[in-house]
């Protein structure tokens, strides 16, 4: 490639393309590009501007996070999904209050919990504003594509060689810039699908377009089918409000308030006779997918006398919400379908 640097293309085009205001972009706010870059993990940008202002203006401060409970934290992170990235933060984030201080290397990043190589290398780029290599899915794609890439990257090995490749394409000089404009080629040119080559400022060098391989690479494994549970969702109301739970703090949609989810039909029908409750009739059924199975919900449906409130809140551990108390607390997405079909029913 004689007188091509892939760098320099990169952040001429970055200047005048890439995106510029976002508002973790902040060049002395370590804190507000930690939290972004988490929430930007298996997130996309439109989705992640939607939770970022209103989780800050919640906690502005490395240290008003550490110092929040778990149950103070989880209803702002409610819909975003991938919960174990919010407690890793929220832990993380006491560690670095106590200490008083963020970390200055990229191996004290990786000691804290829910950070590592990649996420340890933007805080240092974009948060610390010092030298820092990444590789999320955007600069796999990135580079597999640029260089023709065929091997499978979910291996150690080749992910090791991408790693070398990305270092040595990576400058010092304008690093944070050039860490912005490769995420930011990946996510706007560079696509998974249907990738817009004509406006890409690699294109008379990306070894993968002049060989027609760019809708093929990276190479992506064949996905095994997901499987699919049953269960029913339990809607006990009385008058305006519903009877919800607040799940463990580990765990699916740790800590946050959810209609009660059954899977054995023997626990539903001991709570059915041991409250005397009568199901009434219902064909509402949500789908709801994780990363490792689909849930299909079955709503089982109960009316109840204001007097049997308090024995059920007691024994069954629970408070009493109307839908729109629920949905201010922080709820699933789950639970919102829940609330949105019963609207429209």
């Amino acid at each position: 490639m004689p007188d091509f640097s892939f760098s320099d293309a990169l952040l001429t085009w970055f200047d005048q393309h890439g995106r510029h205001d976002l508002p973790w972009q902040i060049a002395d706010d370590p804190y507000k590009v930690w939290v972004s870059e988490i929430m930007l993990q298996q997130t996309q940008v439109k989705t992640v501007l939607q939770y970022f202002d209103r989780f800050i203006e919640r906690f502005p401060t490395v240290q008003d996070l550490g110092q929040a409970s778990w149950e103070d934290v989880a209803p702002y992170w409610a819909g975003l999904g991938y919960y174990a990235r919010a407690r890793n933060l929220h832990k993380a984030a006491a560690i670095v209050s106590q200490q008083g201080k963020f970390p200055e290397t990229l191996e004290q990043w990786i000691e804290l919990p829910g950070i590592g190589r990649s996420t340890a290398g933007a805080l240092m780029s974009l948060g610390l504003r010092q030298y820092g290599v990444i590789m999320d899915g955007n600069v796999k794609r990135v580079l597999a594509r640029f260089l023709a890439i065929e091997d499978d990257l979910s291996k150690p090995q080749n992910e090791r060689k991408l790693w070398e490749i990305a270092e040595q394409l990576c400058p010092e000089q304008r690093n944070h810039d050039y860490t912005q404009a490769i995420m930011d080629l990946g996510a706007t040119i560079c696509t998974p699908k249907k990738p817009l080559c004509l406006y890409c400022p690699m294109q008379q060098y990306c070894q993968a377009y002049q060989q027609g391989l760019e809708q093929e690479l990276p190479f992506k494994k064949a996905k095994k089918p997901v499987p699919v549970r049953t269960a029913d969702v339990v809607v006990i109301q009385s008058g305006d409000e519903w009877f919800w739970q607040q799940r463990a703090a580990h765990g699916l949609w740790g800590g946050l308030y959810c209609l009660p989810i059954i899977e054995e039909t023997t626990e539903l029908q001991q709570i059915e006779q041991h409250f005397k409750l009568q199901a009434q009739v219902s064909s509402l059924q949500i789908t709801h997918s994780f990363t490792h199975f689909t849930w299909l919900l079955n709503e089982k449906l109960f009316h109840v006398e204001h007097d049997q409130k308090e024995q059920l809140s007691i024994e069954l551990n629970g408070i009493w919400l109307s839908p729109e108390a629920a949905l201010a607390k922080g709820i699933p997405t789950a639970m919102k379908k829940l609330i949105t079909a019963k609207q429209k029913a």
